[in-house]
């Protein structure tokens, strides 16, 4: 039962932190106004600024956050041992991720629905605005390569989970179209569409896994997604964004749930031991090879699931745009990042005590056993993924994502669901959220892009399609760059070492515009000040870790890292000019509000015009 317990602890202090820690912030220091008239209203075009329930921005917001993110990072820090782990989870989420994506969402909403990097202009300076986009455009290019070839490798690895990913989308169509139509109930249709997209996983994983009858089939499927992703990124976030995101987020609950009952069952019966399947706290002898030191790695390591820079993104990118009433933004940013974080304990305890249930063969489900014909369970199970004396560097996607997988199965069959089914379910739930965030991310990097065209006067770059057609070429061309196994269509990897600390280097520049916003207007500061010093030192710490260390580090073996170092060195020095002119600038900031931004061409929208699921002003 201690397993259970710790789970159960965890979302208790996420339950009291929302309404004590959240709705001070809420209350006394963001000050909610219900009145407000939101740029949803203000600027609603029925594409990116349409005002919707706090239902439907929710949905949206989660699960564009939570990608594999919270699963990967996770994943990878039990390396150092499970406690550390839970607890940069558990506090990290409270005090620092939730504080991030609450304050950058508000501060958007209070200025049109604009983007971090153009409100850095007018809280900081303008050079700060054209090097905030910059950092933009570097960090979502990363995210794009990558997490393209995270869901073609999922398709590679786990075929079954193809159909119910790619059949969710022309279902997510057309519950948008009855919406927006016939102003249809949202919660019925999401519950139908959930129950499809099960039925299909069943398909999936018993009648209809897809291969692709090619030689490397994670190119093919790189292209294709990248593909559906310029499409996707244009179109009005009523057609697909919102509902796709809306059952996805029920999806998880009902995952979540599934899991947690697969936990308490097996913790009941003995099977799920936490403290008997890995260790709290690994031994410095016994790492991987080539492990970094747990300071600072472990805290870009857990990214999202404990705070992501790229939650401020979605905050200031694309949520801002959505919200019908200010009022709604402590559920939508302070309580999506806790649930975010309640997903990466849960990922925790799946790829501990999960795997410490046992390991199952996928084509017979039957238990994997070691020389002596004993079932492969404990601490052996989980050392099978996180082997001390493999290497760090190999550490890949399959192990990566393998762990969870397999490790929430477990839970699974607990319920008495078959092994077959029970992985196909998770993998689908990790493919389907990587999906969200990949199409998220390529509209955002559309908005940076056109924001970096009007600032740098180039007209060209402020057409939306010209925006997407570069931000899918450019991380379509990275990812299609030989990795470093050598194979074509692996390049976006090359690209995985800078990712948690470019990320984390953006949530500490993102805590920097919040700072400047409550200290124009004479509020209290300290509580988004500290997370702001913690998150631009630590990942700086990392970084010049990875770029200088004698051992590996990028900038002594140009010929093998010399990608990683270039952007390395140019993400640290955009982050040293920033923080140099926010130096600069703060002592005449104090009580001295911004630049007010100029008036609008019309009239704004009347708010009670439109509070439903996605339908236009």
């Amino acid at each position: 039962m201690s397993t259970f317990f710790v789970a159960a602890g965890s979302f208790l202090l996420f339950i009291v932190a929302y309404h004590t820690y959240g709705r001070w912030l809420a209350k006394k220091i963001f000050r909610l106004d219900a009145n407000a008239e939101m740029p949803s209203q203000q600027l609603c075009d029925g594409v990116d600024y349409v005002p919707s329930k706090k239902s439907v921005v929710f949905g949206h917001h989660f699960t564009s956050i939570a990608g594999t993110g919270p699963i990967v990072g996770p994943a990878i820090a039990v390396f150092w041992g499970w406690l550390p782990a839970l607890i940069w989870v558990v506090f990290g989420s409270i005090f620092i991720g939730a504080v991030h994506d609450f304050g950058a969402l508000v501060v958007s909403l209070r200025n049109r629905g604009q983007t971090v990097g153009e409100i850095a202009g007018r809280m900081i300076s303008p050079r700060t605005k054209v090097l905030f986009l910059l950092t933009l455009f570097f960090a979502l290019t990363i995210v794009l390569a990558i997490f393209g070839l995270v869901i073609a490798s999922i398709f590679k690895i786990y075929p079954q989970s193809v159909l119910p990913v790619w059949i969710s989308l022309p279902i997510a169509v057309v519950v948008g179209i009855m919406v927006r139509k016939s102003a249809a109930n949202l919660l019925p249709l999401s519950l139908i569409s959930l129950l499809l997209i099960y039925a299909s996983v069943w398909i999936g994983a018993y009648y209809l896994p897809i291969v692709l009858p090619v030689d490397n089939p994670v190119v093919v499927w790189t292209i294709i997604l990248l593909g559906y992703c310029a499409v996707a990124s244009v179109l009005p976030v009523w057609l697909l964004l919102q509902p796709r995101d809306y059952v996805n987020s029920h999806q998880l609950i009902v995952a979540l749930v599934l899991l947690m009952a697969g936990l308490l069952v097996a913790s009941l019966l003995g099977k799920a031991d936490l403290f008997a399947s890995a260790p709290a706290i690994v031994e410095v002898d016994k790492l991987p090879a080539g492990t970094p030191p747990i300071w600072p790695f472990l805290f870009i390591t857990i990214a999202c699931g404990a705070i992501s820079g790229f939650h401020c993104l979605v905050s200031s990118g694309t949520s801002s745009k959505q919200v019908a009433c200010e009022s709604d933004a402590q559920y939508i940013g302070y309580g999506a990042m806790l649930l975010e974080g309640a997903l990466a304990v849960v990922v925790i305890l799946a790829c501990c005590a999960g795997v410490g249930m046992g390991r199952f063969d996928l084509e017979t489900g039957n238990a994997m056993l070691d020389a002596q014909n004993n079932p492969v369970v404990g601490e052996a199970a989980w050392s099978g993924y996180y082997d001390a004396s493999g290497s760090w560097s190999k550490f890949g996607l399959a192990q990566k994502v393998g762990a969870f997988v397999d490790g929430g199965a477990n839970f699974l069959t607990a319920l008495g669901l078959p092994v077959k089914l029970a992985i196909g379910i998770i993998a689908v739930l990790v493919a389907c959220f990587a999906a969200t965030t990949l199409d998220t991310a390529t509209r955002l990097q559309r908005y940076v892009i056109q924001e970096l065209g009007a600032s740098l006067r180039l007209p060209p770059l402020r057409n939306m399609y010209v925006a997407t057609g570069v931000a899918v070429v450019l991380a379509g061309a990275i990812a299609m760059l030989p990795g470093p196994s050598g194979v074509a269509g692996t390049g976006g990897l090359l690209l995985w070492p800078l990712f948690g600390a470019t990320n984390q280097l953006l949530a500490g520049l993102a805590f920097m515009v919040t700072v400047f916003y409550l200290w124009r207007r004479n509020k209290p500061i300290w509580f988004v000040a500290i997370p702001m010093v913690i998150m631009i030192i630590l990942p700086a710490w990392a970084l010049l870790w990875q770029l200088f260390n004698r051992t590996n580090g990028w900038c002594w073996s140009l010929g093998e890292h010399k990608l990683l170092a270039t952007i390395g060195l140019i993400t640290l020095g955009l982050q040293f000019w920033m923080v140099i002119e926010a130096i600069l600038m703060w002592p005449r900031a104090k009580g001295i509000l911004e630049e007010a931004l100029p008036p609008l061409k019309s009239a704004g929208r009347s708010k009670d015009l439109q509070t439903t699921g996605g339908r236009s002003c």
